[in-house]
């Protein structure tokens, strides 16, 4: 836990000696960042391997999943898809089937992004059967980051409701944007993401306490070169959640909304959103006050109005990883001068 003095001169010097290491931080984090690759250890192109398993097993078919899986109970349902928490072969695995015929598109494109960005970063694929409409992926019990204040609230999970494990959580959710926004399926766009809560429920929590984002059902493409830019949905999008692009912009001289005179807009909206998710990762304690500080000047950029004057996700990760290389530092100082 890191103290504070009443010192005036104490906290200046801190601030300061925090703030070069920051700096110094930055400049030696390499730009080959810029180029992240995942790959699930140990395990070949469409194959997966689970926590027990010893080895690799391919992506399970139809037949597998028709005479191998057993249904438990429904764990989640959305307009898309109902989740039901399932077991193969002593696993615990998430099922997922379509919900509606109408959303049929919106599955099938959840599936080819599935396949398309398995890593660490992604929840773990483990088969797939067009025939019935039906995905099977790893089941990671805590759920979603929604739950996060209550996973942490409980007596053995304790040892993690610390600064460091929460700005971890929050810098692989800027991993995370940053791999989408320049994957091996091209630039893509979190359009489930209107609300806070919303775009917490796409990122699950893992057994050892890390981030992998799940439900890819909308993740439009922005290619510059084609001039192809994203709008979420058809709706008009309300609140101060969602970046100023993504509002209509005559809501104030009473035009109504129209969807073909809507603008589109590219993956800086999913910048706009970085504040306020990692504002409810860190939550607001003694220990993340400090981390709140450090990440002001970061998170001011990301909250400008003009969407080509906010950093990249890999410009905010890098910050990200600074101020905890730097705090980490500190901390260590600290404990050396006792």
């Amino acid at each position: 836990m890191i103290v504070m003095t009443d010192d005036s001169e104490t906290v200046k010097q801190y601030y300061h000696t925090c703030t070069v290491w920051i700096y110094l931080s930055l400049q030696s984090i390499s730009e080959t960042d810029e180029q992240m690759v995942y790959t699930h250890v140990g395990c070949p192109p469409q194959h997966f391997k689970m926590a027990t398993m010893k080895n690799s097993s391919p992506w399970l078919q139809c037949s597998q999943i028709n005479a191998e899986l057993r249904k438990l109970k429904l764990i989640g349902q959305g307009a898309v898809k109902k989740v039901y928490l399932s077991e193969w072969k002593g696993h615990k695995v998430a099922l997922s089937q379509l919900a509606c015929q109408d959303y049929l598109e919106d599955f099938l494109h959840g599936l080819s992004m599935l396949q398309a960005l398995q890593s660490p970063l992604v929840v773990q694929l483990v088969g797939f059967c067009l025939e019935n409409n039906t995905i099977v992926t790893q089941h990671h019990p805590h759920g979603s980051l929604l739950n996060l204040e209550n996973v942490l609230a409980q007596e053995r999970h304790q040892q993690h409701n610390t600064w460091q494990a929460r700005l971890r959580l929050a810098t692989e959710y800027v991993a995370i944007l940053h791999y989408l926004h320049n994957s091996p399926a091209g630039r893509r766009v979190m359009c489930d993401s209107n609300s806070l809560e919303k775009t917490l429920s796409q990122f699950l929590l893992t057994n050892d306490f890390h981030l992998v984002v799940n439900d890819l059902d909308a993740l439009p493409e922005v290619n510059r070169s084609r001039n192809l830019l994203v709008k979420c949905g058809h709706r008009e999008l309300t609140g101060d959640f969602v970046a100023p692009e993504q509002l209509w912009p005559f809501r104030n001289s009473g035009q109504p909304f129209s969807d073909s005179a809507m603008p589109a807009y590219d993956e800086k909206t999913d910048i706009w959103k970085i504040p306020r998710v990692t504002q409810f990762i860190l939550g607001e304690t003694p220990e993340t006050e400090l981390v709140h500080f450090h990440l002001f000047q970061i998170h001011k950029k990301c909250r400008e109005e003009d969407p080509e004057l906010r950093p990249s996700a890999l410009d905010v990760l890098k910050v990200y990883r600074a101020v905890h290389s730097a705090m980490v530092q500190d901390t260590s100082a600290a404990r050396d001068m006792l």
